[in-house]
Parts: C-alpha cells; sequence; structure tokens
C-alpha cells in the first residue's frame, strides 16, 4: 500500500494543470510544439508512436459526456479524465479501475525511465495529463487489450492524445463552449479543435450539432479525406424488446447513445473486413450525411441500461438526504444538469412523507463561468446555497488523489466568496419567476426563512463540513465514518441556520459545478465509490 501511496504523490509532483493551460496559451502561436514534445516523452519512457496502432483504438473528443461505455465480447480499456474519487479511474480496462499494484507496477516503470533520461532533456518531465496518458498506452500494450477507448483532454488537433496515428474509429459527441483561452471563444473555433482528431480514411462519427460547428466538423472531415456520418436518433434503431432503455438519466445521454452505438458498431464491422477499405461518403453535398440505424445486438442494448456513470446524472439516498450528484461545469451543461435534477427531484418529493427541503453544494473552478451557471440553477428553488472549494476534508493526507498543488487554498475560498456574493444578487435580482413554489418550508411545516431573505448561502472550507452542514446528522453513512478529527469546525451561528433542515422530514441535496467537487462528495458519500 505504500508503494501505491508513494507513486500517487510522486504523480502529484507533475500537476501542472494550471501552469500547463498557461504553457498552451502560450505556445499557441506553435502548437504542434506540444505534439513534438509528447512524441518525445513517449519516446523516453520507451514507445514508439507506431507501437499505438496494436491498440485498434476508439478516438472520442467533444465537451460534454465525450463517451458512454458500451459491451464488446472483447477485452477494453478505456483512458478519460478527470477522475472522481481515485486517479485509477482514469484507466480502466474491462470497465473497472487497474488495481493498485498493477498501477503501482506500471507507474514506476514509466516514471523511472523518464526520470533517469530527464537531465539530457533540460530536466523536462511530462504534466499530470500527459504522463498518464503515456502510462494508460503502456498498461494497455502491456496487457495486450482487444481495443483502446482514447478520450481526448482538451480539444483534439493538439491535445497529447492526437499522437494517435491509426485509430479504427473516431467520435465527436456535444460540442460546447469551455476552455476557450485555449481552443477560441466561439462554437465554430473550437470546433475546428476537435475535428482535428479526424484521420485519413478513418470513419469519424458525429451527434447532431449546432449549424456553424457542424460545418466546420464538415470541412475538417473533407480536408483530411475522412468519411464522416452524423449519429441518427436513438428513437430510429429497431429492437425487438421495444425501445432502447438507458442507465443515464438526462436527455442528453440519448446522443450519447446513439454515438456510442455508431462507434461500437462500426470497430466490429472493421474487425471483420481488416482486409478491406471502409465505405467512404462524399461531403459535397449540403450538410453531413446521416448513418445508418441498425439492430443492436443483446449485448449493446443490455448494456445501455446498465451503464452507470458516478457522478453524472446519479442519485444517491442515505436515510433522509437524498443527493443528486452531476458534475456539469459548462453553461450548456449545467442546462442538462437543472433539467435533470428539477425533473427527478419532483419525483423524489412526491414520495415523500412530509416536507423536504433543497440544498445546493456548490463549486466551479478556471476560467468557467460561474455566474451564468448559478443564474440557471436559480430556478431550482433552493432553500439553502452551500459554497465551498475543492478540498475533500481538513486533513490533506487523508485523500492523496484529491489534491491539487495548482490553486492556493486563499485563492480557491476566494472563489467561493465570489460564487456566494453572485448567488446572492441572482437570488434577489428580482421578484420569484413565475410557478415558483413559494418558500418550501413555509407551506408544509409552518416554519419561516428569515424575512426579506431568498435562499441561505453559505461558504464552507472543505466539502466534508459542507455535507455535515447540509445533512445535519441525518445521513447514516457519513454518521458511521470516523470524521470527528477530520471535519472543520463549525461556528453556532452558521449552525443555528440549519434550524429548518432539522424540522423538515427530507433534505435534497444537489451537488455541481465541478468534477472535482462530486468526486470529493463521493469519496464520503458512497464508500463503495473508493475502489479496492
Amino acid at each position: 500500500m505504500s508503494h501505491f501511496l508513494d507513486a500517487i504523490c510522486t504523480l502529484n509532483t507533475l500537476q501542472t494543470n494550471a501552469s500547463a493551460l498557461e504553457q498552451v496559451r502560450r505556445e499557441r502561436g506553435n502548437p504542434q510544439f506540444q505534439l513534438v514534445a509528447m512524441r518525445s516523452f513517449l519516446e523516453r519512457a520507451g514507445l514508439v508512436v507506431e507501437d499505438l496502432d496494436n491498440l485498434n483504438i476508439i478516438h472520442v473528443t467533444g465537451t460534454k459526456g465525450k463517451v458512454s461505455e458500451f459491451p464488446s465480447e472483447n477485452c477494453y480499456p478505456f483512458c478519460s479524465s478527470p477522475h472522481l474519487v481515485e486517479v485509477r479511474e482514469r484507466i480502466r480496462i474491462n470497465g473497472q479501475p487497474i488495481g493498485k499494484e498493477l498501477f503501482t507496477k506500471y507507474f514506476w516503470q514509466i516514471y523511472g525511465r523518464l526520470d533517469e533520461t530527464k537531465e539530457a532533456h533540460s530536466g523536462s518531465m511530462p504534466a499530470y495529463f500527459r504522463f498518464l496518458t503515456i502510462l494508460a498506452f503502456h498498461v494497455f500494450l502491456q496487457e495486450k487489450v482487444d481495443l483502446a477507448v482514447v478520450e481526448v483532454g482538451i480539444g483534439g488537433a493538439y491535445d497529447c492524445t492526437n499522437i494517435i496515428k491509426k485509430p479504427w474509429v473516431c467520435g465527436v459527441s456535444s460540442l460546447g463552449i469551455d476552455h476557450t483561452q485555449i481552443l477560441g471563444d466561439t462554437i465554430e473555433k473550437i470546433a475546428w479543435q476537435k475535428g482535428g482528431i479526424f484521420k485519413p480514411e478513418v470513419p469519424a462519427f458525429t451527434v447532431k450539432q449546432p449549424e456553424g460547428s457542424m460545418a466546420v466538423l464538415k470541412q475538417r472531415a473533407s480536408e483530411m479525406e475522412c468519411p464522416l456520418w452524423v449519429c441518427p436518433e436513438l428513437e430510429d434503431y429497431q429492437t425487438d424488446c421495444g425501445p432502447l432503455q438507458l442507465g443515464l438519466a438526462g436527455q442528453h445521454q440519448r446522443s450519447n447513445a446513439s454515438l456510442a452505438l455508431q462507434l461500437s458498431h462500426t470497430w466490429l464491422q472493421r474487425r471483420r473486413l481488416q482486409d478491406q477499405n471502409f465505405p467512404s461518403t462524399t461531403l459535397e453535398g449540403p450538410g453531413v450525411p446521416q448513418a445508418t440505424p441498425f439492430t443492436p445486438s443483446p449485448i449493446m442494448t443490455k448494456g445501455l441500461a446498465d451503464t452507470v456513470w458516478a457522478g453524472r446524472t446519479q442519485t444517491l439516498k442515505n436515510g433522509e438526504v437524498t443527493y443528486f450528484l452531476d458534475g456539469a461545469h459548462t453553461t450548456r451543461s449545467m442546462q442538462a444538469c437543472v433539467s435533470w435534477f428539477q425533473e427527478a427531484a419532483v419525483r423524489c418529493e412526491r414520495n415523500a412523507s412530509g416536507p423536504v427541503a433543497r440544498v445546493l453544494v456548490f463549486n466551479a473552478t478556471g476560467e468557467r463561468d460561474s455566474a451564468a451557471m448559478l443564474k440557471l440553477l436559480v430556478s431550482c428553488e433552493f432553500d439553502f446555497a452551500v459554497f465551498c472549494p475543492n478540498i475533500t476534508e481538513a486533513i490533506a493526507s487523508c485523500n492523496a488523489d484529491q489534491q491539487n498543488f495548482n490553486v492556493s487554498v486563499e485563492n480557491m475560498l476566494r472563489r467561493c466568496l465570489d460564487n456566494e456574493r453572485s448567488w446572492r444578487r441572482h437570488h434577489g435580482a428580482g421578484d420569484c419567476p413565475p410557478g415558483r413554489r413559494g418558500p418550501l418550508l413555509i407551506r408544509d411545516a409552518g416554519l419561516s426563512p428569515a424575512p426579506g431573505r431568498g435562499a441561505e448561502a453559505l461558504v464552507f472550507p472543505c466539502i466534508l463540513s459542507a455535507l455535515q452542514w447540509a445533512a445535519q446528522g441525518r445521513d447514516p453513512v457519513l454518521l458511521s465514518r470516523d470524521t470527528d478529527k477530520r471535519e472543520a469546525p463549525v461556528k453556532p451561528s452558521v449552525a443555528a441556520k440549519a434550524a429548518l433542515l432539522r424540522e423538515v422530514r427530507e433534505i435534497h441535496v444537489l451537488v455541481t459545478g465541478s468534477l472535482h467537487l462530486v468526486g470529493g462528495a463521493l469519496k464520503h458519500l458512497d464508500p463503495s465509490s473508493c475502489s479496492k
């Protein structure tokens, strides 16, 4: 175990996400340098780009929901980012994070080779995500997997995963505005970056996109002589057992599911027809041709129904507290989150045996537009809004997988205070919107919020103290854990504000705004999320 923790702590020394983004911004004039650097790191680790051709890769990019896991008769790994609870989640084989022993073994192999050669390369080491990408390739090659699903980190064209030369099929999920300082500030500029993963004669699929971004994807595919199709609606697939059922909630998951079906179906077709060229498509007409719907195999049908994606439209009931967890962190994904939460929460409230309080737990990081996301969340009619940094608990040594050395605690707390002020502005900006359910705690329980106030807003120093306050001792999972020494002390005045939460029958808590926030919450709320 100590060797594994040593590996995680050593990996954390490569955490340069914030500085890496700044480096990318500085190198915009010569972005190809990023791919040259990645090739050099790969070779120093004992791998060559041509080795990656043996992984039979499905390469996926997008802004929201880059990939939905799907079943296959083959052994398939999955490389994605970021992780929710443990870094091993980023490297999965057959749907499961690689074991600690396997992670430790391969980590030191790669880290040792890079460390031994750094003096000859001006002391350079790959940043966190680059290192994990190299590690994933090494693991997949050593474990002799049948195929690999590789998810882009940021963008596509100059992302470190784009050293892949011969994927078997590529996919583009829903596009939105994110990482604008790197990818550009319009959806068309972002689409240009995403289309950079297209390869000559490699089939590619995209979900339906806005007209401008679809036109750019079409142009990119044409320039690269890449056959491109748009995925059909999920309802267009023929089955023997009625409409396809999805394990993932949310309307946007339906397009992701269609993309997953097309990618898996095409991969299997190419495997059967390895000696033949895949049919091409012409992009000369107006728009992108639609892919042909097919009859999914029983394994595909079952996979879509059984898919679980922790931290995305996830509902978790612990005693009298129900948590709704979604890692939405862009305006567009927050719109989907709000739609899902409103529907799911109302459904749960119908089955409640008494009054229900709603609590928002929120944080956002980096350049994300917190104000725009919070404005969308106002419509959910929360009784309390709680803000905290992505610090899992007061004692940092308890959560090495969740540590972030790129942003100071002071800056994280300042961001939380900014979010609190933004929430107060949005919540007090005018009259209640039409159809508001009114102060939820007044109607059924005779309870009165403070006069002249909207939803109460509070800031806590860590995720654990925020959750403990929201649950008010009514979550048996939180109560069963030895948290007394790890929970930051709460002032009596703050504790007093929770009187309403102690009197309602149930508490509904939405945790959103950041995948790292959701992951930190799951560490406390669902012990099974800490995989072995």
